[in-house]
């Protein structure tokens, strides 16, 4: 199955606010139905658990940071802190993150900041990156990378979909019954269709000189990305 680079609706700045929103909530519903906090909790735990202080942990491209969120969730559960960021484009989608955030109980420190232009300039214990990497072309998941890694004390964790006719057939499916939202149908569909392999991406992280890299399948189709900085 060929990769396939096509523009999202959710990326298009004109999308209206209100198609905008609904397009966020059905994504976080997917996410939730997904369990898409699982691996990335399961990539960062054993560091929460040796910590003696909360977890510093940014989230790329956050999104209405619904993954962050699940993540601290899950940590709180074990009587854990993760201290949450979140950087992404999308003045709207951050204000999003934030809401969530406090409905949740918990703080969440969010700014705008381009990450394929630049690295921020703290660093973080963790650096993590969820579905986002699929709306890069080659040369972009490797400044993607890059960066992650330069920020990044101890992890870099990332999480995105696997191009196959099964994750397809699963975008298809789902995305039609857990949202009525026009932008999911469409952007569910292209996302698999412009997701990376485990080969591909194992070719991208070697080219990002995150060398030890370690790429693994994770539920449901979807692939983890985990390096250490020596």
């Amino acid at each position: 199955m060929k990769r396939h680079l096509t523009p999202e609706l959710m990326d298009d700045p004109d999308l209206p606010a209100s198609e905008h929103r609904t397009a966020l909530v059905g994504l976080a519903r997917l996410n939730r139905v997904a369990l898409a906090g699982r691996s990335p909790w399961m990539g960062m735990a054993d560091l929460a658990r040796a910590s003696n202080g909360p977890l510093s942990v940014l989230d790329v491209a956050t999104g209405s940071g619904d993954v962050p969120i699940e993540c601290a969730r899950r940590a709180r559960r074990e009587g854990l802190d993760l201290e949450l960021h979140g950087c992404d484009l999308s003045e709207f989608a951050l204000s999003q993150a934030s809401s969530r955030a406090r409905e949740a109980g918990l703080s969440m420190t969010c700014f705008q900041h381009d990450m394929l232009a630049s690295a921020p300039s703290e660093t973080y214990d963790v650096v993590t990156c969820n579905l986002f990497a699929h709306h890069l072309d080659e040369d972009g998941v490797c400044t993607l990378l890059r960066n992650m890694a330069s920020v990044a004390r101890r992890r870099v964790i990332l999480c995105d979909l696997r191009r196959d006719r099964i994750g397809l057939g699963l975008a298809w499916l789902c995305s039609r019954l857990f949202t009525r939202s026009r932008v999911v149908h469409v952007d569910a569909i292209k996302s698999v269709r412009a997701a990376w392999t485990l080969e591909e991406m194992r070719a991208l992280a070697a080219r990002s000189n995150l060398d030890e890299a370690s790429i693994s399948p994770c539920f449901p189709r979807r692939m983890m990305l985990s390096w250490e900085p020596s």
